[in-house]
């Protein structure tokens, strides 16, 4: 399994001094090259789970195994090195360095992982159709083209696992469309398993696998 979930807790202390649960999952896995959506609303606690998968955020309880290598009970910068070898992560707000080009964002995302390969990185723009736009700065693109680095950015290192939060939320229908089968295609060229969050019944309705984060969070 790529993806391994047992008994995952998160709570949180809310400003009038009561704990809150976020997260209780009691079992969840992901098959290599399987590809899986999350239905939940906001709120409901979406992005603290994939943050919690990607170790972003420490449990409280529980274990994340990312290709057999646990994820909890590991320090910051354990967590920061498996997730930049086995992870993938496309954020909703894209999380682009401004005052870098779209290669060099690429190229930055290889340095955390198994390292540099300007070639590479170019072989991924020109897939997700940025071959003319390598040189460009974020804020010299359209909004879908900075989505589209965004995912060259998190397929770089060939990740075992993609963690994609809301991936089209800033995109219109017609590119959150072209967004969707971008990612999905690329994940099975790489051989990636791809868990997807949305609240998009659109998005959510083109996977063959759809679960329920409601179902799986026993906070809910």
């Amino acid at each position: 399994m790529v993806l391994e979930i047992s008994n995952l807790k998160k709570h949180f202390t809310a400003p009038d001094g009561s704990v809150q649960c976020v997260i209780d999952v009691s079992e969840f896995a992901l098959g290599e090259g399987e590809q899986v959506a999350v239905k939940g609303e906001s709120g409901t606690g979406k992005t603290t789970f994939l943050n919690l998968i990607a170790g972003i955020l420490s449990a409280d309880a529980g274990d994340v195994r990312i290709d057999g290598e646990p994820m909890t009970g590991r320090s910051e910068s354990e967590r920061d090195s498996i997730r930049a070898n086995k992870i993938g992560y496309i954020f909703q707000t894209f999380n682009l360095f401004q005052g870098f080009t779209a290669i060099e964002n690429v190229l930055l995302g290889m340095a955390f992982g198994v390292g540099v390969d300007r070639a590479h990185a170019s072989r991924l723009l020109e897939k997700v159709g940025l071959a003319d736009r390598c040189d460009y700065l974020p804020r010299q693109l359209s909004v879908g083209q900075q989505q589209r680095v965004a995912v060259a950015r998190a397929l770089a290192n060939r990740p075992r696992l993609v963690l994609a939060d809301e991936p089209t939320g800033n995109l219109d229908r017609k590119r959150a469309a072209e967004a969707l089968k971008l990612i999905r295609e690329i994940c099975a060229d790489n051989g990636s398993a791809l868990l997807l969050v949305s609240h998009d019944h659109e998005i959510l309705s083109s996977f063959e696998t759809m679960v329920d984060l409601g179902d799986l969070n026993k906070c809910s």
